[in-house]
């Protein structure tokens, strides 16, 4: 089993960066394909970014393209997502969840454990 915790979240102006943590307990965080996901107010949960439990691989939203980058270190047991050129839009509650996978993915169904998630919120 895997325990997820995230940190980091906040409140930055547009244009602002922020660098979110995410923290799994047990030894097998290595065994795990890793993806941020985020829930704006009265919209779905949406997939932002995703990283092979390697690390080798990583796929993101056409949205956050160029802006996020998704980080692991499996040593650590801690995913990262630095987040840079911050809009309003990217207002929303950021969840880690681990997937028994080896490639992430845009599936949210898939993944097996999910963070209680941070709060970012970006102001105009």
């Amino acid at each position: 089993q895997a325990h997820l915790v995230e940190s980091g979240g906040g409140l930055v102006q547009a244009g602002g960066s922020l660098r979110l943590s995410c923290a799994a307990s047990g030894r097998t965080f290595s065994r795990y394909a890793m993806a941020w996901f985020r829930q704006a107010p009265g919209k779905e949960r949406e997939f932002v970014v995703g990283i092979s439990r390697s690390g080798g691989s990583t796929n993101s939203a056409d949205s956050v393209k160029g802006r996020f980058t998704i980080s692991r270190d499996n040593a650590k047991n801690t995913l990262y997502l630095q987040m840079n050129s911050l809009k309003p839009e990217d207002t929303a509650v950021y969840y880690c969840a681990a997937a028994a996978l080896p490639l992430a993915t845009m599936n949210s169904g898939v993944y097996d454990y999910w963070g209680q998630g941070t709060q970012v919120t970006v102001s105009s």
